[in-house]
C-alpha cells in the first residue's frame, strides 16, 4: 500500500471509506511527517494533540455513517487564518501571544466537513512577500532544496506568501493546506513547489477571520497535490457568509463533478502581452507545450490581447500598500499582541510598531500612507484604481473570444534564498503574471507542468471567467493529466 503521507485526498477518502486505515492512523502518520520537516521551518505552531482528537472524532462519525466530505483528512492552515484558542501570528512579531477567541469562516467550514488541523504554517509577514523569507519566525526552505535537510547545497525558496502551505504539501507532511492570494500568493508558491493552487473568484470564499492585507484583493483558496483534491477542498472552503460584506450569495457547485476530462470545443486564450521581455526560454517552451496539450485534447487556442497588463504591477503596488496602510493601523500595542512601552501614548505606538513590524511591512505601510496622503491621492491612488478598471475591461473583452486563458505561473524557476532579496523591485517582478488576475477579481490556478533545467518545478496558470471555477478545474485537470508530473522533491524522493 502507498505510504499514508503519499496519498492524495481522493485516495485517502477512498481508503477511509473502505476501512483500509483509520483517521487516527492517517493523522499519526502525518504528525510524524510534521516532526520530520522541522529543519525546513514550515510550521509556526504544531497542534498534534488537537489533530489526534479531531481524528478520533472523525472515526466516530464515520462509524455512525455521518462522515463529512473531508472527514479525517489532515491539513495545515496558513497562519493568517484565525483559529480559536490557537496562536495566530501572521508571521509577525507584533502579534506575539495573540490567540483568537473565534474561528475564521473558512477554517470553521473545513472543521465542519471533518478536516483535521495539523498546525499553522509559515508565510511572509502579513502575507507581504514572494518567497516566505520575511516572517519574524524565519524563512521557510523548500523541500526541493538539494542536499540533506539542514546541510543543503543551497536553500531554495518555497515561494510566497503561502510558502509554508506549498512546502508542507510538497514535503508530504499534509494532504492539503489553506492559502491566501492577494497578488499571486497561492499560485506562485504552488508553481515553485510542484503543487496545485487555486485562487477562487473574489467573493467566493469568506474573508472573515483572515488577517487582512489588502481587503479588495485578498482571497482564500486551497493548495493541494492534485486538481481533484483542489476541487474537494474548494467546495468546503466556499460559501456565502453574512459576516463578510464582499461574500457573494450564490450556490457552491460540486467542483469535483466538473472534472470530466472533456474540453473539446473550448477556446483557450493566449495573451500576447505575457511574452514579456526576460521571459525564461524554458518557461516559454513549457507554455508552448501547454498550448499543444490543450490542442491535442480538442481545445482551440486563440490569441487574445490584455493591453494594460504592463501597468498591472505598478497599479498593484499602489493599491495593495494603500489598503495595507489602513488595515495595519489597528496594530498599536493597545488591545492585543506586542506592546513596547514609551514615555507617552505616541511613543508607545511608535515603539510597538517599530519593533513589531519587519522591514518589508514597514516599507509597504510607508508607500501606502504616502499614496493616500493629501496631494498624492489623485496622482497615485485614484490613477491606480482607474488602471485597475482598464485591466478588468481587458479581461472582459478577452473572454468574449475564449473560455479560459493559459499563461505561465511565474517568469522564472524558484531562486535560492539570498538571491534578489536586496532588490524589492526584483522580488515584486515574481508576481508579474499573477497580479493582474487579483486586480480583476478573477479565478485562476497553477498546475505543475514540468521541471526546469535546474531540476526545479515549473507551473502553468489558467485564468477563468468570474465564478467559473468549474471550467478552470476541468481544463486544469486535462493539463495535469497531459503533464503527468510525478517528480518528487529530494527530501521525499
Amino acid at each position: 500500500m502507498t505510504a499514508l503521507t503519499h496519498l492524495t485526498m481522493a485516495e485517502a477518502l477512498d481508503g477511509l471509506a473502505k476501512k483500509d486505515f483509520t483517521a487516527v492512523e492517517l493523522t499519526e502518520a502525518h504528525v510524524r511527517a510534521v516532526e520530520a520537516v522541522r529543519p525546513f521551518n514550515i510550521f509556526i505552531t504544531e497542534t498534534p494533540d488537537a489533530a489526534l482528537s479531531m481524528a478520533k472524532a472523525s472515526d466516530e462519525r464515520r462509524a455512525k455513517g455521518e462522515a463529512g466530505p473531508m472527514d479525517g483528512l489532515p491539513i495545515a492552515v496558513k497562519d493568517l487564518f484565525c483559529t480559536k484558542g490557537v496562536s495566530t501570528t501572521a508571521g509577525s512579531h507584533i502579534l506575539d501571544g495573540f490567540k483568537p477567541e473565534y474561528e475564521s469562516t473558512v477554517t470553521s467550514q473545513l472543521w465542519r466537513d471533518g478536516a483535521v488541523m495539523l498546525g499553522k504554517v509559515n508565510l511572509d509577514e502579513f502575507a507581504m512577500g514572494s518567497a516566505t523569507i520575511t516572517a519574524h519566525q524565519g524563512e521557510t526552505v523548500s523541500p526541493w532544496s538539494p542536499g540533506a535537510p539542514g546541510a543543503w547545497e543551497k536553500k531554495i525558496v518555497a515561494g510566497g506568501s503561502s510558502g509554508g502551505s506549498a512546502a508542507v504539501i510538497a514535503a508530504r507532511a499534509a494532504l492539503g493546506a489553506t492559502g491566501t492570494d492577494t497578488g499571486g500568493s497561492i499560485r506562485q508558491p504552488a508553481g515553485y513547489t510542484g503543487t496545485v493552487g487555486i485562487k477562487p473568484t473574489y467573493g467566493r470564499c469568506s474573508r472573515w477571520g483572515i488577517v487582512a492585507y489588502a481587503s479588495s484583493l485578498d482571497q482564500a483558496g486551497p493548495m493541494t497535490r492534485t486538481v481533484e483534491d483542489a476541487a474537494i477542498m474548494l467546495r468546503s472552503m466556499c460559501g456565502f457568509d453574512p459576516k463578510d460584506s464582499t461574500s457573494v450569495d450564490m450556490p457552491v457547485p460540486d467542483f469535483r463533478a466538473a472534472l470530466t476530462g472533456d474540453i473539446r470545443g473550448l477556446r483557450v486564450g493566449i495573451p500576447k502581452e505575457y511574452r514579456v521581455e526576460g521571459l525564461s526560454p524554458e518557461i516559454a517552451a513549457l507554455w508552448d507545450q501547454g498550448i499543444a496539450w490543450l490542442k491535442e485534447a480538442g481545445a482551440e487556442p486563440v490569441e487574445v490581447s490584455l493591453p494594460h497588463t504592463k501597468y498591472a504591477l505598478a497599479a498593484y503596488y499602489i493599491i495593495a500598500p494603500a489598503e495595507a496602510s489602513s488595515n495595519l493601523a489597528r496594530y498599536d500595542g493597545v488591545r492585543y499582541g506586542l506592546r513596547v512601552e514609551g514615555g507617552n501614548l505616541k511613543e508607545m505606538y511608535e515603539n510597538t510598531r517599530g519593533a513589531g513590524f519587519g522591514k518589508e511591512v514597514q516599507r509597504r505601510i510607508l508607500i501606502g500612507t504616502y499614496v493616500l496622503s493629501a496631494g498624492y491621492y489623485d496622482a497615485y491612488y485614484n490613477k491606480a484604481r482607474q488602471v485597475r478598471t482598464r485591466i478588468k475591461w481587458d479581461f472582459d473583452e478577452a473572454f468574449k473570444s475564449c473560455d479560459v486563458i493559459l499563461t505561465p505561473t511565474a517568469p522564472s524557476t524558484p531562486f535560492a534564498i539570498g538571491e534578489k532579496m536586496d532588490d524589492p523591485v526584483q522580488m515584486y517582478l515574481n508576481d508579474v503574471f499573477t497580479v493582474p488576475i487579483n486586480l480583476a477579481g478573477l479565478p485562476a490556478m497553477s498546475v505543475p507542468a514540468g521541471l526546469g533545467a535546474d531540476g526545479l518545478p515549473l507551473g502553468l496558470q489558467l485564468i477563468g471567467r468570474p465564478f467559473d471555477e468549474e471550467t478552470l478545474l476541468r481544463v486544469g485537470h486535462v493539463v495535469e493529466k497531459a503533464a503527468n508530473f510525478t517528480a518528487l522533491p529530494p527530501f521525499v524522493a
